[in-house]
């Protein structure tokens, strides 16, 4: 069946974030910033990993892939919704509605792989140190990084195939600042009940099942340091995993807080906030996160100044 025939709706209009007119412009500024921090941070993190030798290892290797996962994470919603707040052009059409649910899905998924994909890691450096160069070898690194993109593809592009068969007739405005899929489903004048079933399925698949993966990584990890009578291990291993566990704290504190929390008050709103939260400002932080907690980024970010100094003079 052709979409014409499925869809009344050629565009969605996105009403972005609830302020006032005369606010728009320190809005508008703000997030230029916070999109320009986020790209040019998770690029330099980027480059201090495939530049220096030392940072060729299994963590570093996750790292550069979540970095990349993150910068284009906040490429498929901000830039958008940046000429939405400068041009009051606020319509995307009915295929750029569908794309962008399409990679938001797919990214946001990658983040959650890619999380659990380091927590195992360190589980590994922690609780198996003398084993990790033999467990944690290249070939499983790279199927663990296939995986996570493999998986989180699938579980997009079955939410984008359903979601594209569904009707939407007259209603065609969109609170939020991108095209979030929950948003469209209530637009829609189709039985969502398919939907649904999938959301919760693969829910279950890309961020229950990964988070409590994670648990159970820093639950063994947790024990084996209170096995550690030497507080220079304990401190060793609370720096080897501190700037992780930040981002697992941001990454699942803002879906959790966003989803599975009761609503109270302005549901649209917390809506708004919560979003912003996990694909804005956490793909800002983590740069900052792994750069100022970590001793080999600090390392290579002042080798990389070194040579650009050197170079100059």
């Amino acid at each position: 069946m052709r979409r014409e025939n499925q869809s009344s709706v050629s565009e969605f209009l996105l009403l972005g974030f609830p302020f006032w007119r005369e606010q728009q412009g320190m809005f508008f500024a703000l997030f230029l910033v916070i999109y320009l921090t986020t790209v040019l941070g998770n690029l330099l993190i980027i480059v201090l990993i495939r530049g220096d030798s030392r940072l060729h290892t299994p963590m570093y290797f996750f790292l550069s892939h979540l970095a990349l996962t993150d910068t284009t994470f906040s490429s498929v919603t901000v830039p958008k919704m940046l000429m939405n707040m400068q041009t009051q052009h606020l319509s995307i059409s009915y295929e750029g509605c569908i794309s962008q649910t399409y990679f938001f899905i797919l990214l946001a998924d990658l983040d959650s792989f890619l999380i659990t994909s380091m927590a195992y890691d360190r589980y590994v450096a922690i609780c198996h140190p003398l084993h990790y160069i033999t467990i944690m070898s290249q070939s499983l690194c790279v199927m663990l990084v296939a995986g996570s993109w493999v998986t989180a593809c699938a579980c997009a592009l079955l939410h984008t195939l359903l979601l594209a068969w569904l009707s939407f007739c007259a209603d065609d405005t969109i609170p939020h600042f991108f095209c979030d899929l929950a948003a469209l489903l209530k637009l829609s004048c189709s039985d969502t009940s398919i939907n649904q079933l999938v959301i919760f399925t693969a829910g279950l698949t890309a961020i229950i099942l990964p988070f409590l993966c994670t648990l159970v990584s820093y639950g063994h990890i947790g024990v084996t340091i209170l096995q550690v009578p030497s507080t220079n291990g304990i401190c060793k291993a609370l720096s080897t995993c501190g700037s992780h566990l930040s981002v697992v704290t941001l990454y699942y504190g803002a879906i959790f807080g966003l989803y599975f929390l009761p609503s109270s008050g302005n549901t649209i709103d917390k809506n708004i906030i919560g979003s912003m939260l996990y694909t804005v400002i956490t793909p800002m932080l983590n740069p900052f996160i792994y750069s100022l907690r970590n001793k080999e980024m600090k390392g290579a970010l002042r080798k990389l100044f070194s040579k650009k100094i050197y170079s100059s003079n």
